[in-house]
C-alpha cells in the first residue's frame, strides 16, 4: 500500500468508528510563541485536550503534516526524516481504553494488512512512589486482540537489562511510556494532566541481523533499543490523571490522543526497514539518480546523500508551500538550511545545478491528490528553491576563498569555522572535510559554542517544548491577540487585499505580526494603521465567534488559511467578528482559535514600534497597547 492509500483506508475507518474528519493545519503554527512549527499531529489539538470544546464534537481524526528541526543533523539513516505525518484520532472525553485497543488493532491488522506476529506493545510500568499503578488494564485488553489472532501475549518486565524472554507485552518506565506536556511525572506542575501510554512497534525480523552489527551488539535487544529491529509505529495517549499537591488523581473526563507514523506504517507494509524505499520517494529518488548517475543503495556514502536531498527538499516543499520561505530569521532559517544542506550532499552526488527545482517538482505530482495547494503553489515553490541555489553556489565560492584565506593564517580555529558558517553560510561539514583533509582537526567544542549561542538568538525557542495557544491566556496577551486582527484588517485597508498574515508571536509586552507585502511601508501608512486600529478601540465594538462551514464563512467575508480539505471533507471552522451583532456591520471577520476581548474599548492605544523586512515579499510589524 502507498501511504496515500494507508492514509485513506485510516480516515476512512476511523470515520465509521463516528469520527469527524478535520484537515491537516498548517506548519506554521497560529499564535504559538513557544515554537516554530507544528512539530506532532496532536500540537494543534492541545487546547482542546485541556477541556475547550472542539467544533466538531468528542472524536476527532485526521492526518497531521509535521516537521521537526531538530532532526535535521540525524537525517542520514534509514528511518529519520524531518518532514513527516502523522495520523491522528482522539477522544475528547468519550471512549477510552477499551475501544482504542481493539480499534488500532483492527486497523493495523485488517485494514492494511499488518502481520500480528511482527506486532509488540510497550505500556507503562507505574510509579509506586507516585502512587500510580502499572497499565494492568491495557495489557489484558491487548492479551484479548493477539488472543483473537490465535496469539498468546505474554507481558514482561525489564526488556531494557534481561531482554525479550518470548515476550510481546513490555512494561517500560516513565521515560518512555508517558505522556504530559511537561514530560516526565515529578516534572509536571500542580493541575497538570497527563497519563500512560502504549506503544506499538513493528519488528522487520531477526533474521536481518541489524541488532548484531549495530553500536548495541553488546547489549539485550528489545523493542525499544535503537538497533533498527524494531520501528515505533503509533502510540496512545490515555490521559486519566490530574496532579494534585498531594499526589495524582483520576481526571473525571479521560481522553485518547492516538498518534501513528504514516511513512513508519508504509515502511512496516513494505516490509523493508528503510523509509526511503516506501513509494512516496520513488518519483523523485529515480529523478536524483538520473541526474547523478548513482544508484541508491549501492554506497553508503551516496546513500547519506540520497536520504539527506530527498528528506530536506520535500521538507522544504512543503514548509515553502505553507508560506514559509527562506530566510535568515525564526522558520526562514530552516526553509534556508534545508536547501543548502540538500543542495551540499547533491553537489557530492555529482547532480547538476537546478536539481532542487526538478526534485521538488517530483514531490508535487506525488502528494497532488492528497493535497492540491502544492500544485497550485508549484511556481512560487520552484522559483523560492531556485533561487535560494543559485544564491548558495556564490556562497560556497566566497565561503572556498574564505577558507583558504583563513589556511594561509595558520590553524582553522573552531571560531573561524563558525565565522565561515554563520558569515558566509559555509556547513561545518564542508570546512571539516577540507581540514582534514590538511592532517588537522578543527575544535568543535569552541565551534558548539558560537553555535549555540547564535541558535539561542535565531531559533527564538524552537527547541521548547510545545505547551500550546499564546504566550498565556492573560488579559494584556488576549488584548494583543485580538489587536492583530485589527491590525491585519487596518493593513488591508490601507495597503491592499493582498496582505494577508505570514504568523505572529504574542506575549502580554508586545505583539509580532507578519504579513505578505513587498515595500517598507511609509510613515503615512503606518500612521492611517494606527489610526484605524484605534477608531475600532474607541467604538467599543463587541466581539463574538461563530462555529461555521467553509462556504458561509468565505460567503460572510472571513480572512484566513482555508486548506483544501475543508471543502472536501466540510470541516467548520471558527471564525471571530469584530463590530455590531445586530446591524451585521463588522470591521474584522478573521478565522482563527481565539481567545479575544469581549469589547474593543478595553484595549487601550494601539501604537506601532517597529516595521521591517522578514523575507523576500514579507513584512513585520511589532506592536504595543499603552
Amino acid at each position: 500500500m502507498t501511504i496515500h492509500q494507508i492514509r485513506k483506508a485510516y480516515l476512512n475507518f476511523f470515520e465509521k468508528q463516528g469520527h469527524h474528519i478535520i484537515p491537516s493545519s498548517s506548519l506554521l503554527p497560529e499564535n504559538d510563541p513557544t515554537t516554530l512549527f507544528t512539530g506532532s499531529g496532536m500540537q494543534p489539538m492541545v487546547p482542546f485536550l485541556l477541556g475547550e470544546k472542539h467544533p466538531d464534537g468528542v472524536r476527532i481524526s485526521d492526518s497531521q503534516k509535521c516537521f521537526r528541526s531538530q532532526d535535521i543533523e540525524e537525517v542520514g539513516d534509514n528511518r529519520h526524516t524531518t518532514f513527516f505525518e502523522m495520523l491522528g484520532n482522539w477522544s475528547l472525553g468519550d471512549y477510552f481504553k477499551q475501544e482504542q485497543i481493539p480499534w488500532i488493532f483492527e486497523f493495523l491488522t485488517e485494514e492494511i494488512g499488518l502481520d500480528a506476529k511482527n506486532l509488540y506493545i510497550t505500556v507503562f510500568r507505574g510509579n509506586k512512589e507516585l502512587g500510580i499503578e502499572r497499565d494492568t488494564e491495557s495489557v489484558q485488553l491487548w492479551k484479548d486482540v493477539f488472543a483473537s489472532k490465535g496469539i498468546e501475549a505474554k507481558d514482561i518486565d525489564f526488556a531494557e537489562r534481561d531482554g525479550m524472554q518470548d515476550g510481546r507485552i513490555f512494561y517500560y518506565d516513565e521515560s518512555k511510556n508517558w505522556w504530559s506536556r511537561s514530560g516526565v511525572p515529578k516534572n509536571m506542575p500542580v493541575g497538570e494532566p497527563g497519563g500512560p501510554d502504549s506503544e506499538m512497534f513493528w519488528d522487520f525480523g531477526a533474521e536481518l541481523g541489524l541488532h548484531e552489527t549495530s553500536l548495541f551488539k553488546d547489549e539485550p535487544c528489545h523493542v525499544n533499543c535503537d538497533c533498527g529491529r524494531f520501528l515505533e509505529i503509533g502510540n496512545s495517549v490515555f490521559m486519566e490523571y490530574r496532579k494534585t499537591e498531594s499526589g495524582f488523581e483520576a481526571l473525571p473526563n479521560k481522553n485518547v490522543d492516538f498518534g501513528g507514523g504514516l511513512e513508519r506504517m508504509a515502511a512496516a507494509v513494505n516490509g523493508d526497514p528503510d523509509i526511503f524505499r516506501i513509494s512516496v520517494f520513488t518519483k523523485a529518488l529515480q529523478a536524483l539518480q538520473d541526474q547523478s548517475g548513482s544508484t541508491y543503495g549501492e554506497n553508503e556514502q551516496e546513500t547519506k546523500g540520497f536520504r539527506v536531498v530527498l528528506d530536506h527538499i520535500r521538507a522544504a516543499t512543503f514548509l515553502i508551500g505553507d508560506g514559509i520561505v527562506p530566510s535568515n530569521k525564526d522558520q526562514g532559517y530552516f526553509v534556508r538550511r534545508l536547501i543548502r544542506r540538500a543542495i551540499r550532499f547533491g553537489k557530492r552526488l555529482g547532480v547538476e545545478k537546478g536539481f532542487t527545482a526538478r526534485i521538488a517538482e517530483a514531490f508535487i505530482e506525488e502528494y497532488v491528490e492528497s493535497y492540491p495547494s502544492l500544485q497550485e503553489k508549484k511556481h512560487i515553490i520552484v522559483d523560492e528553491l531556485s533561487r535560494e541555489e543559485d544564491r548558495f553556489m556564490k556562497t560556497l565560492e566566497k565561503g572556498e576563498k574564505e577558507f583558504e584565506k583563513i589556511r594561509l593564517e595558520g590553524v582553522v580555529s573552531g571560531k573561524d569555522a563558525f565565522i565561515l558558517y554563520s558569515t558566509y553560510g559555509f556547513p561545518l561539514e564542508l570546512t571539516t572535510e577540507m581540514v582534514e583533509e590538511a592532517g588537522e582537526q578543527i575544535d568543535l567544542e569552541t565551534f558548539k559554542k558560537e553555535f549555540e549561542e547564535h541558535r539561542a538568538m535565531s531559533r527564538a525557542g524552537s527547541e521548547q517544548k510545545f505547551t500550546g495557544g499564546l504566550a498565556d491566556h492573560s488579559d494584556a496577551t488576549v488584548k494583543l491577540h485580538t489587536a492583530t486582527h485589527m491590525l491585519h484588517q487596518a493593513l488591508r485597508t490601507v495597503l491592499g487585499d493582498h496582505v494577508f498574515q505570514k504568523g505572529s508571536n504574542i506575549t502580554p509586552e508586545r505583539l509580532r505580526f507578519d504579513f505578505s507585502h513587498s515595500d517598507k511601508m511609509t510613515d503615512e501608512e503606518k500612521h492611517r494603521v494606527e489610526e484605524i486600529v484605534n477608531e475600532q478601540i474607541h467604538k467599543d465594538l463587541p466581539v463574538h465567534y461563530e462555529v461555521l462551514d467553509l462556504n458561509e464563512a468565505k460567503k460572510r467575508g472571513a480572512v484566513g488559511v482555508f486548506d483544501d480539505k475543508y471543502a472536501q471533507l466540510g470541516g467548520k471552522i471558527k471564525v471571530y467578528f469584530i463590530g455590531e451583532q445586530v446591524t451585521g456591520e463588522y470591521f474584522s471577520t478573521e478565522v482563527c482559535g481565539g481567545p479575544h476581548v469581549e469589547r474593543t474599548g478595553s484595549m487601550g492605544i494601539f501604537r506601532i514600534k517597529k516595521e521591517e523586512s522578514v523575507a523576500a515579499g514579507v513584512r513585520r510589524i511589532k506592536a504595543v497597547l499603552e
